[in-house]
């Protein structure tokens, strides 16, 4: 019977177009790869194939710059499945002498002690880093930045949803999110938000940093974007940033939210993570 009762009304919300359940139900079997680069670090698998990029028809919210929905083909990649931590980081510092992560503005916003860190800080996603200083360790790792269209397609999958899980309005279960500053806690620990995962089981791709992508910025690239595996603008003075951070609101956290930035910027809502092309070790 109430098998019978759900039946009658799946068939009733078809017919009067009330269930908008389609695209929250998209999953796929996460494919984890084996710890690849040098930091080790696991990644997933994004399959080949097209998904539709920027806002979907009907919603009325977002930047002009989030328009046309357009389809996008991309080839197979990898992608971090976490954002890349203060542990990792600090092993990149060492090893390459590359500088400290550092709020150049505002020192009460550091969280290193000189290049030290404490335990409680080692999953925790690494800020104050510029394009550059994700740019330089993803290449040390033997990975890259991943492209904004790579970006979005780890966040969302091959449908139309408006958050990596769904179209289910964000709780604190989904991100870390609407916060305020209160130092190391103010960011979670990577992966600590099972529900909020995307359909490829790619984590904290919303909430807790923003996410520096490789792209240049150009408010009115989806217009003339290729249909196959875009790269964004050839030169530009600005940097695309993806994800929103933990001070972010609702609004905010949308899966297609495009945020320009100074590539030199750094502050204490700004991580990374890495992608790659299938065949890296």
């Amino acid at each position: 019977m109430a098998v019978l009762l759900l039946v009658g009304a799946a068939m009733l919300g078809i017919l009067f177009n009330t269930i908008p359940f389609v695209a929250d139900a998209q999953s796929f079997q996460a494919v984890i790869a084996p710890p690849k680069g040098k930091d080790r670090a696991p990644m997933v698998e994004i399959p080949s194939g097209s998904f539709p990029m920027g806002v979907p028809p009907g919603d009325r919210d977002g930047g002009r710059d989030e328009y046309p929905r357009h389809e996008v083909l991309l080839d197979t990649f990898w992608i971090d499945q976490f954002e890349v931590t203060n542990g990792r980081y600090i092993e990149f510092v060492k090893s390459a002498g590359h500088r400290v992560p550092q709020n150049p503005t505002n020192p009460t916003r550091n969280l290193w002690q000189g290049d030290r860190i404490t335990e409680s800080l080692t999953d925790r996603p690494v800020i104050n880093v510029d394009w550059f200083d994700a740019d330089a360790y993803c290449k040390w790792v033997g990975k890259r930045l991943p492209t904004e269209a790579e970006w979005e397609k780890a966040a969302k999958g091959t449908s139309d949803r408006r958050f990596p899980w769904g179209n289910v309005e964000p709780t604190a279960k989904h991100l870390n999110y609407n916060q305020r500053w209160i130092g190391e806690k103010t960011l979670m620990p990577v992966g600590s938000y099972e529900a909020g995962k995307s359909p490829y089981g790619v984590y904290d791709v919303v909430g807790n940093v923003w996410e520096w992508v490789n792209d240049w910025y150009d408010a009115r690239y989806y217009e003339k974007s290729p249909s196959r595996n875009p790269k964004g603008p050839q030169e530009g003075t600005k940097k695309v940033i993806r994800g929103a951070g933990w001070q972010n609101e609702t609004p905010t956290v949308r899966i297609f939210t495009r945020v320009d930035s100074d590539p030199t910027m750094r502050n204490e809502s700004t991580g990374f993570r890495c992608a790659a092309d299938v065949g890296i070790n």
